[in-house]
Order: C-alpha cells, then structure tokens, then sequence
C-alpha cells in the first residue's frame, strides 16, 4: 500500500492510498489529452494521485492527547514495478504467481519533544533514512504480508509488521479493511518507549527499560469514493493497540490509539 507518513504513531494509519484505490475509478472513457497536453498524459500513465485531507489522531504514539493535522497526499505507479508516494521509493523485484518481494527506500520522521507537554525533557527522537523490504501475496481482494524496515540514524531500529487487507469495488465506492502486528527491536523500543536516568532526572518520568518485541496490533477500515473519472473522496478510521513493554513505559498514557482521516484527491 501506498503510505503517507506523518509520525511513527499514525504512519500506518494516514492517508494510506492503495494501489487499486489509486487507479479504480468508473469506466473509462479515455484520458483528455488536450486538457494538460504531454506532460498531463504522462501523469495518466504514472497513475498520479495528488489532494490533501486532514487527520484526527494522538500527539505522539501513547499519547491521550489528540489534535487535528493537514496531510499532503501524493502518490504515483511507475510502469508495473515502481511505486512513490512522500516516504520514499517503492521497486517490485520479484513477481512470480502471486507473489511480490519488494525493496523499499524512505524515511522515519522520528519524534520532537515539543509534540506534547508529557515529553519535555525526554528529547527528541532524530528522523532518519529507512531500508527495507516487503514480501506480499495477492489472492483475489485479498493481500498478504509481511515487511521488515531498518532506519538509519535516529532510532536506528528494526521493525517488523505482518498482516492483511482485503479491498472490494461496488460501482463508485471502493471498500478496505486491514489487521496487522507490528515488532520492533531493542533500538526503536528504548528511542520511543524508553526512559534514560538523564530523562528521567529532566522529565520527572520514572526511569524505564523497553526491550524487543511485541510492539502493537492496528485495524482499520476505508471508504473510497470515485465521486468521477478524476476525483476520489476518502474516509478512513483505525485504531492502535500498544502491547508488550510498550504498555508499561511511563511515556504510554493510553495504549488504545484511535484514528481518523478525510481527504480529497485528484487522480490524472
């Protein structure tokens, strides 16, 4: 699926765009060339979503504080193997009777302190460049899958996440469902549910060891609709469960993160 990340707690749950969202639509009466002229068609033939939405969801991951942010949405399919959308670069290496191995090239926007009043004196957990690759099956409507990121700087963690979603058109609405579980390594636990004795003494938090495993389950649910052959509407509604050392660290005031987001995008 096609990601916009906004934050290490809502990163899955954001304008998540899928491939088949991107490019369904009502039938086709062929592309107006003359609209947007050469570079238009070429938008056409990369499947370019671009819009913007806004999402309702916690401060950070933990938080029981929530506030509303714009989201910029921009996708783009590259002949059958290139995918981009704002965390980087997507590449299929591999497809073979169902199968997709792919290899991926981003970003993890990482945590600032100044995000919630509860995290003043922990610091802030730097943004960094993230590898990774994602093995996926396609059995009609329904993906399976299972993907590994390690970030460079910042937490410098590995993170593991394996799940499903299934997706069905009727007419002009485009329904989505999906579960997943995600574990991370000892890094990302103590960059973002750790607690130092330097933090500790700064924060007021009590002094805290998370170590690897486990993180957190989400689901979630959208509601895509091609209100025309160009412009979509989509709503989208999840929610987090925080597990494993995640639950007990003093940063974590709630381990339930609901979400939601409503976007509108215009597809060339």
């Amino acid at each position: 699926m096609t990601i916009i990340a906004l934050s290490p707690a809502t990163c899955t749950q954001a304008a998540d765009l899928d491939e088949q969202d991107a490019i369904a639509g009502p039938p086709s009466q062929g592309f107006d060339n003359s609209r947007f002229g050469a570079i238009g068609q070429k938008l056409h033939e990369w499947n370019v979503v671009v819009g913007a939405g806004a999402m309702y969801a916690p401060k950070f991951e933990g938080s029981d504080e929530f506030d509303v942010r714009p989201i910029p949405v921009i996708s783009a399919r590259i002949g059958d193997r290139v995918g981009i959308d704002p965390t980087g670069v997507t590449v299929d290496v591999l497809q073979s009777n169902g199968f997709t191995l792919s290899i991926k090239g981003g970003y993890e926007m990482g945590r600032s302190e100044d995000d919630s009043d509860h995290l003043r004196g922990l610091g802030d957990v730097d943004a960094g460049g993230v590898i990774g690759g994602k093995l996926s099956y396609q059995a009609g409507p329904a993906e399976f899958y299972a993907s590994i990121d390690k970030t460079i700087g910042g937490s410098d963690g590995l993170v593991g996440k394996f799940g499903a979603n299934i997706s069905q058109r009727y007419d002009r609405f485009i329904l989505s469902a999906g579960a997943s579980a995600t574990v991370a390594d000892d890094n990302h636990m103590e960059s973002y549910f750790g607690v130092t004795p330097e933090q500790s003494a700064r924060s007021g938090l009590s002094q805290y060891d998370a170590g690897a495993g486990l993180k957190r389950f989400d689901i979630e649910a959208s509601v895509t609709y091609m209100a025309t052959e160009n412009w979509l509407i989509r709503g989208q509604a999840g929610v987090g469960f925080l597990t494993g050392d995640a639950t007990d660290s003093p940063i974590v005031q709630d381990d339930v993160q609901p979400s939601a987001m409503l976007m509108v995008g215009y597809k060339f």
